[in-house]
């Protein structure tokens, strides 16, 4: 009875690590011991057979967890750059946005630059008539204008060359990501090229 008990054990581990684990050579192995097994003489040879049958489904099942955790690992390190694709798209759109801001803040400062001319050349008209003491305060509350329109200017200036480095710094750092899911892809096609090669020529 204990015998029949046994075999059915086989038998479904059998079911379900023939497809799963890949391993032709173990699985021809395993059958091979099942018949010896099947056909032993003697108890101490059907239990012989039977260690080398639950040893071979040991190395199996083994090799088949192996298989199922570096698939799930490759999956998550999928959606990870899946993640990191993404977020960077949204850096990339969102550099854009800034870089139009900047250019239409740079419009607005170059205008400032005219206007400031200008106001310039005015006052040069306006100091031929001294005598005009209100158009020397509206000369004065130009200037005071003019004063806070050039820090703006600057203000300006400095936001766009901040905004040109971080859209260097993102630029490299997409460079150095393709670099590494290249260097990513190269490694997942030789450890695919040594399991074909350890398949191809099983040992003794």
């Amino acid at each position: 009875m204990g015998a029949v008990t046994d075999d059915e054990v086989i038998r479904k581990r059998l079911l379900i690590d023939g497809d799963g684990a890949g391993d032709d050579r173990r699985i021809n192995l395993l059958v091979k011991s099942f018949i010896k097994w099947c056909n032993s003489g003697s108890q101490e040879e059907g239990y012989s057979q039977y260690q080398r049958m639950l040893s071979t489904l040991s190395q199996c099942e083994f090799s088949m967890g192996k298989t199922l955790l570096v698939y799930d690992m490759n999956l998550r390190e999928m959606e990870n750059y899946e993640k990191i694709y993404k977020e960077i798209e949204c850096s990339i759109a969102g550099a854009h946005e800034k870089i139009a801001e900047c250019k239409k803040q740079i419009l607005q400062a170059k205008r400032i630059r005219k206007n400031r001319q200008e106001y310039d050349a005015l006052a040069k008209v306006i100091q031929h008539h001294p005598d005009r003491h209100e158009t020397l305060k509206e000369l004065e509350a130009l200037g005071k204008e003019l004063e806070h329109l050039s820090h703006i200017k600057e203000s300006v200036e400095d936001k766009l060359e901040l905004r040109r480095k971080q859209f260097h710094v993102l630029l490299s750092t997409i460079h150095e990501l393709q670099q590494t899911l290249e260097n990513d892809d190269k490694l997942s096609e030789v450890d695919e090229t040594q399991e074909s090669a350890m398949e191809a020529d099983p040992k003794p």
